[in-house]
């Protein structure tokens, strides 16, 4: 449709072809309107019985809500309109009529629940509050592209089939590749390590991430979008500088993009772009705060992990995004470098929004024998993993990264009350369709 007008760019005294879907028809007895929605807005279309051909306002009128149409006619200026102007049509064309039983209202007047939205996720999209939740994420995926480009970062795109897993065999896929057993890779960090030990030494992927975890919460997927950076000679704290840049970026992108988004979703107001340095916390400040509160039943000792009650705990008192640090090494992956004064602790470090952890990340081990003590420290098998190791021999770089959840990115951002919210076709253990 050559010919096409967008509904926001018709203007009083021009002849237009509009062609989008049947929003809301309205018949007052002489007069009846139906409005048409695109995807920059709508407009309304009028229609005079007793003087229009009677074929055309039945087509018109008859056509069920959600139908997709072409009208062409004139526009003129009427103030009463939504959008303070209107189509008189000369022709319509009902291109693809809908069923008049819609499973869900794409007008946003009856409400449905999520799974019942999941279930239809094309009709749902159409509620502009939805829409704009993938407008706003694909805003903020453009600006962390530029900002990583601004750090002067590679993009790659690294196997998302494997034979063995980043961690061992634990909460993977497995699937039967050519008589082979291998798994759906559970995070890019082996390849991008491997990478910095190229010519191309500093690295970004936006990619999925598969994670075979039996839970059922607001904030899991088991295929999701891990935002990943790697850069050689760096250690934990430049790339803590790195991850602070890139999130900051993602804010302001869809705050200098997202207006009309952000008034879709009623956020105008409140959006705010992160301001001044995130505090960076050591893991020990950080059980302390947490204890002091008094909140939890049990108190936290060295070497326990944070749990989600623990982290809205510790998110409350300090009330932004910060980063934890100098974690126990017991309870980070083999290829977190230790400190070289404390091999109790390592250089891992997680990135927190008040409500739930964001990014983790690290200075990694590139010292070949040592990092072969951490497989043998975390009973993997080191040989299991030779297409790796055997690069630490020929001159690995130090070197940092992290992996940011891309979901829970704009889950945060947004305040979604579930991640499923953040992402078009959720996979979780119930979700396998569409």
């Amino acid at each position: 449709m050559d010919d096409r007008t967008y509904t926001a760019d018709a203007e009083p005294g021009d002849t237009v072809t509009v062609a989008g879907w049947v929003h809301e028809i309205r018949d007052l007895g002489g007069i009846a309107f139906i409005i048409i929605r695109d995807t920059t807005g709508k407009i309304q279309v009028k229609f005079e019985k007793d003087e229009m051909d009677d074929d055309l306002v039945e087509t018109g009128l008859d056509v069920h809500r959600e139908s997709v149409v072409a009208v062409t006619g004139d526009v003129e200026e009427e103030e009463r309109a939504p959008t303070g102007v209107e189509i008189v049509p000369d022709s319509v064309d009902v291109i693809a009529e809908a069923d008049p039983e819609l499973p869900l209202d794409p007008s946003g007047k009856v409400d449905a629940e999520l799974p019942t939205r999941l279930d239809n996720r094309t009709l749902d999209l159409r509620k502009p509050e939805v829409k704009a939740i993938f407008e706003i994420r694909a805003a903020a995926l453009e600006a962390v592209r530029d900002a990583f480009r601004d750090l002067g970062c590679t993009e790659i795109n690294t196997p998302k089939i494997v034979a063995t897993g980043t961690e061992g065999g634990t909460e993977l896929f497995p699937i039967t590749y050519f008589g082979q057993e291998a798994f759906m890779n559970q995070s890019p960090q082996l390849f991008k390590q491997l990478m910095v030990g190229s010519g191309l030494e500093r690295v970004f992927e936006i990619g999925p991430i598969f994670r075979a975890e039996e839970h059922n919460t607001p904030r899991h997927l088991n295929e999701a979008t891990s935002i990943d950076f790697e850069s050689a000679f760096y250690d934990h704290t430049e790339a803590m500088d790195a991850c602070e840049q890139i999130v900051k970026a993602a804010y302001e992108g869809v705050a200098e993009n997202c207006q009309d988004q952000l008034e879709a979703l009623d956020m105008t107001e409140e959006f705010e772009v992160p301001d001044g340095d995130f505090p960076r916390l050591t893991y020990e400040e950080a059980l302390e705060k947490i204890n002091a509160t008094g909140e939890l039943d049990e108190v936290l000792v060295w070497g326990d992990d944070l749990s989600t009650e623990a982290e809205h705990v510790l998110g409350d008192e300090v009330g932004e995004h910060y980063f934890i640090t100098d974690w126990p090494s017991e309870i980070k992956p083999f290829y977190i470098k230790d400190h070289d004064d404390d091999a109790e602790v390592s250089t891992g470090f997680d990135m927190m929004h008040p409500s739930m952890e964001l990014v983790s990340g690290g200075q990694r081990e590139h010292r070949y024998d040592k990092l072969v003590e951490g497989f043998e420290q975390q009973g993997l098998d080191p040989e299991a993993f030779e297409y790796y190791t055997k690069m630490f021999k020929y001159g690995m770089p130090p070197h940092a990264g992290w992996g940011l959840g891309g979901e829970r990115l704009i889950m945060t951002m947004l305040g979604l009350g579930n991640i499923r919210e953040a992402v078009l076709f959720p996979r979780d253990r119930q979700r396998l369709s569409p």
